[in-house]
């Protein structure tokens, strides 16, 4: 484990900035220091990686949303579903 110059232990956190996106580094484990950054572990990225990334996560996130939407609305779709099975049921063994 690295140490800060305050004597705490670092932590290693991962970066999701447009500048640095999926780059580790090392920062202060202390939540009440205004130390935070200590150094990079990983090297920089190449420029074109830096450009990607970014995109490629902003896509991510809205084809998980969708996902969620979705999961959403098959479950209002099951529940219109049953709903209409038991009417049904209902309406066949009264009348």
């Amino acid at each position: 484990m690295v140490m800060y110059k305050c004597g705490s232990e670092t932590t290693r956190t991962t970066s999701w900035s447009n500048i640095n996106p999926g780059r580790q580094f090392w920062r202060c484990s202390r939540p009440s220091t205004s130390y935070g950054f200590v150094g990079w572990i990983d090297p920089p990225m190449c420029p074109r990686a830096v450009q990607v990334i970014p995109g490629l996560l902003r896509a991510m996130d809205r084809l998980e949303e969708r996902e969620r939407l979705a999961r959403e609305d098959a479950l209002k779709m099951k529940k219109l579903l049953f709903c209409s099975w038991f009417l049904f049921f209902i309406n066949f063994f009264l009348y």
